[in-house]
């Protein structure tokens, strides 16, 4: 395949995106080592914070893009999770909790200005979104829509489908470890695959590949797209590592864990071995790699051939 695309990279080769001592030069770097793993190219994550963190760290990567040929070669836009996500615990992950807020148009509309038109995802959760009135700010103004770190009904999932909702993020994670046997958030949203693409962290550990393949079975594939959710410990093996001012440990199996130990806390592993798991553990086919990590994010972002030429 002649690329990646990456929807979701919060830090990578020991750069933390969301750290607010960040420098031009460390992006750089994290770029560099981006290309050199295959990835084309990547929407930078910045996850849930108090709102001026937010704002400072989005305003900072969105002046990068436009000023630094380099970032702005790898980096295509920024994905911004949160901060309007459910806010109980398991749903809420690894997002600080104290800073989750219900879904607003002068808050969503704060956190597109401080991207300058570069804030091309937003992840929220439905039920945060009354009357599915954010969502359908955010695709009025061509921002995709993800849902994520939510409990959603089936009718507030369909409310946001209808008001423009195109991706249910990292589906099988940002949720409890311990859920209801049927009328769960994997099952609701796997019902809706026919009208929403869905996003996977395809390590072996943040959804085990023989649950993986399940899902897979039952999509259509045109609407699979593999996240790396990557963060600063991506690629570097087992250590301590920092995302947004908490500490992660990798353990030597790859498996990036939050201090509790209760969940996990982004990924450590790189989209290269992801392809690698999905072929060797899922039998995936090259046409199906291709389409899960490069078209289709590419059709979810609108790219078309002519654009597309050009990445």
């Amino acid at each position: 395949m002649s690329g990646f695309i990456d929807l979701q990279v919060n830090g990578y080769a020991g750069v933390d995106f969301n750290s607010d001592e960040l420098s031009e030069a460390d992006l750089v770097a994290a770029c560099t080592e981006l290309a050199c793993d295959g990835v084309e190219q990547t929407l930078a994550t910045i996850i849930t914070a108090p709102m001026d963190q937010m704002v400072s760290r989005i305003t900072r990567i969105a002046d990068w893009i436009e000023s630094v040929p380099e970032i702005r070669k790898q980096i295509a836009g920024i994905h911004v999770e949160g901060p309007f996500i459910s806010p109980v615990d398991g749903f809420v992950g690894a997002h600080p909790k104290a800073a989750v807020q219900l879904a607003t148009a002068d808050a969503a509309e704060r956190l597109l200005d401080a991207g300058n038109g570069h804030v091309r995802l937003v992840t929220l959760a439905p039920e945060m979104d009354s009357g599915a009135a954010v969502t359908r700010f955010l695709r009025d103004r061509s921002v995709v829509v993800a849902a994520g770190h939510s409990d959603a009904s089936v009718d507030e999932l369909d409310r946001c489908i209808d008001a423009g909702l195109g991706l249910y993020t990292h589906l099988g994670n940002g949720c409890p470890s311990q859920l209801h046997r049927h009328d769960n958030i994997i099952q609701r949203v796997l019902s809706r695959s026919d009208r929403l693409m869905i996003s996977f962290v395809a390590d072996g550990h943040h959804v085990p590949t023989f649950a993986l393949r399940n899902y897979l079975r039952c999509m259509p594939t045109e609407n699979v797209v593999i996240v790396s959710d990557a963060i600063a410990a991506a690629g570097l093996g087992p250590g301590e590592y920092q995302l947004a001012g908490q500490t992660v440990y990798v353990d030597d199996d790859g498996a990036a864990w939050a201090e509790c130990r209760t969940h996990f806390a982004g990924c450590a592993t790189t989209l290269p071995k992801m392809r690698e798991i999905l072929i060797r553990d899922l039998g995936a086919t090259t046409t199906e790699i291709n389409a899960w990590m490069r078209d289709n994010p590419k059709r979810l972002l609108g790219y078309t051939p002519a654009t597309s030429a050009a990445l």
